[in-house]
């Protein structure tokens, strides 16, 4: 009676068996039947009796979790063993063999190996990977098996296709990992030097380098101090100058170049300018410089010559300053340097460090061990009591001055002016002492969009004058539009102590606009005198200074071929000059808006070109015989009889202030400016001129000229015409070749 299927009442080792397929040991190579291997197992793939395989990978001890594959498992995970390997070198004298050094990688998920050689500066080696990563089969008689982790510990030697390793160190992952799967790791064993590096560096250290210039790395602090930025509350006390006050600041310190930037801290209605901005980001020097420093002074290298072409097929090269002759010697704010209560010198201006945030508060914690952080007053001291004077605000009634006066004295006084003044700037002789400017009214209203303005600033008593000229059937009236007074500055309380401020001359340039008691009014341009004397004033006037004006084309620089081209492609005819228009599209276009209007008009100034004074002579000469004819004036014979009784040495030519001085005696009706302009088209060069052929000139009878019709002036794109007033461009062409060659000094080609 056979035993029930139950458990461990059968001894049938098949029961719940799955596998029995055989395994082949026989096949073909090179069409050849041959035992292929000995090591197949058994049926369902169990080892026969006495058959031991031999393992193809590591075989890892079990441990307590789940059973994944050793791909899982040690998935990222790398063993790295230092190993060195002895090459002999039969063709050196200097030594028979060399040390090279490697790093082994065992990856523990595949059993694969890979060799790689550390790259070593002017080795004359070529490193990287040696061994790509594969399985290595071990050294004969053996070849049938490939290594393991087993195979490898510190102190023992391994053998990759026919070159012997020796590891004499691990990492600490290595060794951990070792110890886990039950390898002893052995102690580290001493590395042997390589003697050919050992003599090249011996040698290295006797040779002197062709350009002994340190090399500053500072790629490293701009990666770990990147966005870093120490901030610190500052003080600057400026109370003890004249208007000064005292100032918060704050300084921001950036680990990453060790730079310092500075900013002011400015409070609602302060009155100050709106420019936060104290310190532009740099580094700071500690001691001032007690000048400015030359360009070129500070630099990393100084070329001292060059040389090439003395010897054929030889390169060109340069000597450097090996020894730094001449260096400057700057020590800068450095973190260290930077801690509450103490004064730094930001360029001669000395700032106290008050308080600082929490990060900056934390870094000096954890690199200086610094534990104190109090901060520092920055409130004023109290200062002392002061008694003020008041004055009652202005009543309306009289001027200003007047009733300021009344609140000084007992007995009231009259303003006093200032007669030094009135009698330096008041008009004497040619100098009229006003300065005249050409206005437009800047307005929305249609009507007025095209009225014209002069506008006349007297100096002796700074009081101002607006006319505008009269204009037929325009349906404006014309004439005085402001009587001679003083301008207030707009924005001022009217009912107050202190007297206002008026309209200075320095407040009136071109292209400005002014603000006449609630008129705008922006200045187009200014009679020739006002030029004049304004170029004679640059101290107060800047924007007539030539020189600062050709500073700001300098500074476009990197465009002055792009100019040249743009200036040579205007002039066509190759004359060398450029009409106005042209010239100012091109320098506006050029500055990009840096270039005011008053400058521009000042290098227009300095650089036209001279103008054809013949057709102007035909057209004075006409003007004059047509004012001739409207006052019927024919005593020309006269002017030449008296001329010849004052020619005492009968030359046939006078001073031409005798000229003038006749002319005014004898009423000749002509106007100043004419009569002067006739005057000194006929005057030469030693100022005289030849009396009969002007008075000739000026017969109306016997040398009539016909009628010119007034040439149209050349006038800027966006004004009108402007009638009754001289041209509204100081000169018609500019010589832009000059211009080019002072500034940039280029060379015509």
């Amino acid at each position: 009676m056979a035993l029930p299927l139950l458990p461990g009442n059968s001894f049938n080792r098949n029961v719940g068996k799955e596998k029995f397929h055989k395994s082949q040991h026989w096949g073909f190579c090179n069409n050849v039947m041959m035992l292929v291997s000995d090591e197949k197992p058994g049926i369902g793939g169990e080892p026969l009796l006495g058959q031991k395989i031999k393992p193809k990978c590591s075989i890892y001890p079990k441990g307590d979790g789940s059973d994944v594959p050793s791909w899982v498992a040690f998935d990222k995970q790398v063993l790295s063993f230092d190993a060195y390997l002895e090459e002999e070198v039969p063709d050196k004298s200097q030594t028979n063999y060399r040390i090279r050094y490697y790093k082994i990688y065992f990856y523990p998920e595949d059993d694969t190996i890979q060799v790689n050689e550390p790259e070593v500066k002017n080795s004359g080696l070529l490193q990287g990977t040696s061994i790509r990563r594969h399985r290595i089969t071990l050294p004969p008689p053996d070849e049938d098996q490939f290594y393991t982790v087993y195979h490898f510990n510190v102190g023992t030697e391994v053998v990759f296709y026919g070159r012997t390793f020796k590891i004499y160190d691990c990492d600490a992952f290595t060794r951990n990992f070792l110890r886990k799967i039950g390898v002893k790791v052995n102690p580290p064993v001493p590395c042997p030097e390589d003697p050919y590096m050992k003599i090249r560096r011996e040698v290295l250290e006797h040779v002197e380098p062709l350009r002994p210039y340190e090399s500053l790395d500072t790629l490293k602090q701009f990666l770990q101090y990147h966005g870093k930025i120490l901030c610190f509350f500052c003080l600057w006390d400026d109370s003890v100058s004249m208007f000064g006050d005292r100032r918060k600041l704050i300084l921001h310190y950036f680990l990453c170049d060790d730079t310092i930037e500075i900013k002011e801290l400015l409070p609602h209605n302060s009155g100050q300018d709106a420019i936060k901005m104290f310190l532009r980001r740099s580094k700071l020097p500690k001691n001032c410089p007690p000048r400015v420093y030359q360009p070129g002074q500070i630099t990393d290298r100084a070329v001292l010559n060059l040389y090439g072409d003395f010897i054929k097929n030889q390169a060109d090269g340069f000597l450097m300053d090996r020894y730094k002759l001449g260096e400057v010697d700057q020590e800068f704010y450095k973190d260290s340097d930077l801690s509450l209560g103490v004064t730094i010198n930001v360029w001669g201006r000395k700032v106290l460090l008050c308080d600082c945030d929490e990060f900056t508060k934390s870094y000096y914690k954890s690199k200086y061990g610094i534990e104190n952080f109090t901060s520092v007053s920055c409130k004023p001291p109290s200062p002392p009591p002061k008694i003020e004077r008041k004055f009652p605000p202005y009543n309306g009634f009289g001027s200003e001055e007047d009733s300021l006066r009344t609140c000084i004295g007992l007995k009231p006084t009259p303003h006093r002016r200032n007669f030094k003044k009135f009698m330096e700037k008041d008009s004497y002789g040619f100098n009229s002492n006003i300065l005249r400017f050409f206005a437009k009214l800047v307005t929305d209203k249609c009507v007025d969009l095209d009225r014209m303005f002069v506008i006349s600033y007297y100096l002796s008593d700074d009081t101002i004058s607006v006319f505008e000229p009269i204009e037929r059937n325009s349906g404006i009236t014309g004439g005085m539009f402001l009587k001679r007074s003083r301008v207030k500055k707009p924005g001022q309380e009217v009912f107050k102590s202190e007297l206002s401020e008026y309209i200075k001359a320095e407040d009136l340039y071109i292209g400005v606009t002014v603000n006449v008691n609630g008129y705008l009014f922006r200045l187009l341009n200014a009679d020739e005198y006002t030029l004049n004397y304004m170029e004679q004033n640059t101290d107060k006037y800047p924007f007539s200074n030539l020189k600062l004006a050709l500073q700001k084309l300098k500074q476009e620089e990197a465009k002055s071929r792009e100019l040249k081209q743009v200036f040579r492609a205007a002039d066509r005819k190759h004359t060398k000059k450029v009409d106005y228009n042209t010239f100012r599209d091109i320098l506006m276009s050029f500055t990009v808006g840096n270039l005011s209007e008053q400058e521009f008009v000042t290098i227009v100034r300095h650089y036209r070109a001279p103008e054809d004074t013949c057709s102007d002579v035909d057209f004075l000469i006409a003007l004059a015989h047509e004012k001739f004819k409207k006052n019927m004036f024919e005593n020309f014979d006269s002017f030449i009889y008296s001329c010849v009784y004052e020619d005492r040495e009968k030359k046939n030519v006078l001073p031409t202030k005798d000229i003038k001085r006749l002319c005014k005696s004898s009423r000749l009706p002509l106007s100043d400016d004419l009569l002067e302009s006739l005057l000194s088209r006929f005057e030469d060069s030693e100022k005289q001129i030849d009396y009969k052929s002007f008075f000739s000139a000026l017969n109306w009878r016997k040398n009539p000229v016909p009628e010119l019709q007034p040439a149209s002036y050349l006038k800027e794109r966006c004004e009108d015409v402007w009638l009754g007033m001289p041209s509204p461009i100081p000169a018609k062409y500019i010589d832009y070749l000059t211009l080019l060659k002072d500034v940039f000094g280029l060379e015509e080609e």
